[in-house]
């Protein structure tokens, strides 16, 4: 007997519907092709939050009694395929649900395959994918995440894409032919999407990991309280109001959570212009998180293992270019960007610079920031592969100061099947 169990890890609320669309499309695949299947959410991430990992599974098999078998778990353990729908959570996945952080192939069988949307190359990925026991293959599906929201669908075909490449990696289960005929058939589906479908199936391929290849670093993990460890009653310890740091005289870092870190939620982080900046504190005071720490000369550093990248930040600074998004995989490590200007200010300001000059890795956003904001987009005529233009949602008076174009976008290349722009190789 033949089954497939796979997972779509996304971006919760800005990817719930794709993820949805992606393991319902492989659950009617498999009925095209005579097999059953179920498609779920996992439990523990109800109710979502913005931008924090979750997941989906669809588990395929060639006998009812066999689904019964696979859905008797509270969530699969081993994994044939873990379709990434956004690139930056190849840094690891730090669900509400998880204590830790999680790799991305963690839960992969031996010879597994991990499928990525992305524009980076696979040893750019491998840079931040860490290390796995056991051999897989990484398929990469180019082009950039696809971002929605609770009330719109953004219709790039990255889902039929999707279960394109996925008949490629597991032929034995789910065939081109059942993929093609789920997807015409479907409420969304058209014969242009079992196009984009097919153009995915005959372009994409495998690139072999062995199992000393990847990030070496340990991943963040604690071990959760002995029931004889825990306080009596049902308090548990409050976070305190400062952190106390050695060698700072007159900064202040506020209390956060020891063990849920957050930074795995975000898909941008903010880079700071230190010399341009005012001292207004408004970024100190809107921030949602509290990530950014008071530094002792008065500034104010964003606080990388706790910003989760929702870019208040830069809506609210007044000053042009002081605070700018970048894509967070344009990042290694989560180092303190204040310490790194306190230590040569030369040599950060060409950092700097790189950084906001980088436009593969500016052109990026959460998703949709405003209602209306994809009618925009598709009366300018430019539909990327996925989010909207970094300005898009900055409120008011800010965007015009900063100089920022609502909806303007960086790619201008057409897909031949879709009609949409492409990302550069796909």
């Amino acid at each position: 007997m033949a089954h497939l169990i796979c997972e779509v890890v996304y971006r919760g609320i800005f990817q719930k519907n794709l993820a949805a669309r992606i393991t319902r499309g492989i659950v009617l695949a498999a009925r095209k092709s005579g097999r059953w299947g179920i498609a779920f959410g996992r439990y523990g991430d109800s109710p979502q939050r913005n931008g924090i990992p979750a997941k989906d599974y669809a588990i395929v098999a060639d006998t009812k009694e066999e689904l019964e078998q696979h859905m008797a778990r509270y969530e699969p353990k081993e994994l044939h395929v873990s379709i990434c729908v956004d690139d930056t959570l190849c840094k690891g996945v730090e669900s509400w649900a998880w204590y830790g952080l999680q790799p991305i192939n963690k839960v992969l069988v031996r010879n597994g395959h991990l499928l990525v949307t992305s524009v980076q190359s696979g040893d750019d990925l491998l840079k931040d994918i860490h290390r796995k026991d056991t051999p897989y293959s990484m398929w990469l599906l180019r082009g950039t995440a696809s971002f929605g929201g609770l009330w719109v669908y953004k219709e790039d075909h990255t889902e039929v894409r999707v279960l394109g490449a996925l008949a490629k990696i597991a032929p034995q289960v789910l065939t081109i032919e059942a993929v093609s005929q789920a997807i015409k058939e479907a409420e969304w589906g058209s014969d242009l999407k079992v196009a984009s479908a097919r153009k995915a199936y005959e372009r994409i391929r495998p690139q072999p990991v062995e199992p000393n290849e990847g990030n070496p670093q340990v991943p963040y993990e604690f071990e959760l309280p002995k029931y004889w460890e825990m306080r009596e009653g049902v308090t548990i310890p409050a976070i305190p109001v400062r952190e106390e740091v050695e060698g700072w005289d007159g900064g202040y870092r506020p209390g956060r959570n020891p063990t849920f870190k957050k930074f795995s939620t975000r898909t941008m982080r903010p880079v700071i212009d230190f010399e341009a900046c005012t001292k207004c504190t408004l970024c100190w005071l809107q921030c949602p998180d509290s990530c950014f720490d008071v530094t002792p000369d008065g500034l104010y550093d964003a606080n990388m293992e706790a910003c989760c990248g929702c870019g208040v930040c830069e809506a609210v600074c007044p000053v042009k270019d002081c605070i700018t998004m970048v894509s967070e995989a344009a990042f290694e490590d989560n180092a303190s960007q204040w310490e790194m200007w306190q230590k040569d200010k030369e040599p950060y300001k060409g950092w700097l610079a790189n950084k906001i000059k980088d436009k593969v890795h500016v052109g990026r956003s959460h998703g949709f920031r405003y209602r209306g904001q994809y009618d925009e987009e598709l009366r300018a005529g430019e539909r990327e592969m996925g989010g909207a233009a970094l300005g898009s949602g900055i409120p008011g008076k800010n965007a015009a100061q900063k100089g920022l174009i609502i909806a303007a976008h960086m790619e201008e290349t057409s897909s031949i099947v879709t009609g949409v722009a492409e990302a550069p190789g796909a």
